[in-house]
């Protein structure tokens, strides 16, 4: 399944079975953090069976059930922690996906977590994983010309905003703008209720489909 494929396909969901998930999927993910820890200076850690933190009135609130195990994106305290956090999550979220496991980020609707959190160290955000009791739904979105400049895109830009479209933010508040001059990709935040994670989300997913930097 191609990447493009993988985020069409892949949707939050709130309530998950009761269902162990793999020995092999477990190691592979585990590899992947471990790559991504060292890529990135993070302290992403995967807690598989851990009830605690979702059994809490917050996540109720938050509509989650059967949550058992869960990604907690912890690093550095730092101006780049979020997007960072956003970046590798989502790398993290669509290798999950691809595993046939679902997903969803969580920012405050969930109890305290398990992860070790070091000296000088944040936990930047939360995503539930396991398999869902369905595929979830597609997310609305705006109007492409809203979040960048559509005269004159080049195919592959196209096809990095169709898949940056793709992409989870919060309250898919979707506060991004991209804009193509000179052959380089910026991205600008435009604020908003977790706004820098949503940016590492979709620079990840326009990098991972059109192999161009996003700045």
């Amino acid at each position: 399944m191609q990447i493009l494929e993988i985020m069409q396909a892949r949707h939050s969901v709130r309530k998950y079975m009761n269902r162990t998930i793999e020995t092999e999927k477990r190691e592979s993910l585990q590899k992947l953090v471990k790559e991504c820890n060292k890529e990135s200076g993070l302290n992403i850690q995967i807690l598989f069976d851990e009830f605690k933190c979702f059994n809490s009135m917050m996540a109720r609130y938050g509509k989650f059930s059967g949550v058992s195990n869960y990604i907690a994106l912890v690093g550095k305290k730092g101006a780049d922690l979020e997007e960072k956090a956003g970046y590798y999550g989502e790398k993290l979220v669509l290798a999950a996906q691809k595993m046939g496991l679902n997903t969803c980020w969580v920012a405050m609707t969930h109890g305290k977590s398990a992860a070790e959190i070091g000296k000088g160290e944040k936990q930047a955000c939360l995503i539930a994983l396991g398999y869902g009791e369905n595929q979830g739904v597609p997310h609305a979105v705006k109007n492409l010309n809203e979040v960048c400049d559509t005269e004159n895109m080049p195919d592959w830009f196209a096809r990095g905003m169709e898949a940056v479209m793709l992409a989870p933010t919060a309250m898919n508040q979707q506060k991004f703008y991209f804009e193509l001059k000179n052959g380089i990709v910026t991205a600008k935040n435009l604020g908003g209720f977790y706004s820098r994670i949503d940016l590492g989300i979709v620079k990840y997913h326009f990098e991972a489909v059109t192999g161009h930097e996003v700045k």
